[in-house]
C-alpha cells in the first residue's frame, strides 16, 4: 500500500519505456505515459496502433517485453530485486487485478446470471463478501447506470447498451482504483452509444481514474483531461483535448483527425 501522505503525489498509472512484441511484430514501441489520480485519459489512434494492447499490459493480461508499469506505485506483474525482475505468481497477479477494472468491447456478461447476479459475482466470489453485504452496493451501482429496474433480467433480455452499462457496474463493484475501457461503444448500434457514454461521464464526475480507448471524439473533447494519440505502437502526441484535438502538432495526428472529425 502507498503511504497516505504519498498517495496524492504518486501517479495512478506510470508507464515507462514499455515494449511489446507478438512474434516479430512490435505492438508497443517504447511507450511512456503518466496518468494522475482522478484523471480521464482517452487514447485515440488507427486500428493496429497498440491502443488495446496497452490496456491489456496495464492489467497484465499481456506481459511486456521491456519497461515497467506501476499502478498506484505497485509494479505490475513483477517484483524487482537488486535491479532484476521476477514474475509474480498467479495469485499475486490476481490480487493486483482486483484494483483494476476493465470493460471490454463485448460485454462478457455471464448469460445464465441476472444483471444483479453478474454484479455480485466479484464481491461474493473474489472478495469473499456475503450476498447480503454486497447487495446494497450492487443496487446502488445499478442506480448509477440507470438500470435498477433491470436487476432481475438476464443479458439476453437487455439491449446492447444496457448490457454494457451492467458491465460497467460489474467492474465498479470491485471498487477498483482504475477503470480501463477498450472501445466500450464499438459493438453498439449508434442509438445506444449515448447511454453508455453518459454512464462513463457519471464516473468521471465522481473522480474515477479512467483510461478509455475509443473513437468517440465528442466524449474525448468533453470529458478527457488528457488525449493520447498512438500510431504504430508509439505515443505520437499527448496533451489536453484543446491542444490535441483542436491544434494537433503532429502531421499523423492531423491526418487521422481529418478523417474522423
Amino acid at each position: 500500500m502507498i503511504p497516505q501522505e504519498a498517495s496524492t503525489a504518486t501517479p495512478c498509472v506510470d508507464i515507462r519505456g514499455v515494449h511489446k512484441f507478438f512474434g516479430e511484430f512490435q505492438a508497443l514501441d517504447d511507450v511512456s505515459l503518466t496518468i494522475k489520480r482522478g484523471e480521464v485519459c482517452v487514447v485515440l489512434g488507427p486500428s493496429g496502433s497498440g491502443k488495446s494492447t496497452l490496456l491489456r499490459c496495464i492489467n497484465n493480461l499481456e506481459t511486456i517485453g521491456a519497461g515497467r508499469i506501476w499502478v498506484n506505485g505497485e509494479l505490475i506483474g513483477y517484483q524487482e530485486k537488486n535491479g532484476r525482475l521476477y514474475c509474480l505468481k498467479p495469485k499475486a497477479i490476481a490480487a493486483q487485478r482486483r484494483n483494476i477494472g476493465m470493460v471490454f468491447q463485448r460485454f462478457n456478461l455471464f448469460p445464465h446470471m441476472t444483471a444483479l447476479e453478474n454484479i455480485l459475482e466479484g464481491p461474493v466470489h473474489v472478495k469473499g463478501q456475503t450476498r447480503k453485504a454486497a447487495e446494497p452496493l450492487a443496487y446502488s451501482l445499478l442506480d448509477r447506470v440507470g438500470l435498477r429496474e433491470k436487476a432481475h433480467q438476464y443479458p439476453a433480455q437487455l439491449s446492447g447498451g444496457q448490457q454494457q452499462r451492467v458491465a460497467i457496474a460489474r467492474a465498479m463493484a470491485m471498487e477498483p482504483d482504475l477503470l480501463l475501457f477498450d472501445e466500450p461503444t464499438s459493438a453498439l448500434d449508434p442509438e445506444l452509444v449515448g447511454e453508455v457514454l453518459d454512464a462513463m461521464k457519471g464516473l468521471a464526475r465522481i473522480g474515477m481514474t479512467m483510461v478509455v480507448v475509443t473513437h468517440e471524439i465528442g466524449f474525448a473533447r468533453e470529458v478527457a483531461d488528457t488525449v493520447v494519440f498512438m500510431d504504430q505502437g508509439r505515443v505520437v502526441e499527448k496533451g489536453m483535448p484543446s491542444e490535441v484535438l483542436a491544434k494537433p502538432s503532429n502531421a499523423r495526428t492531423r491526418a487521422f483527425l481529418s478523417k474522423v472529425l
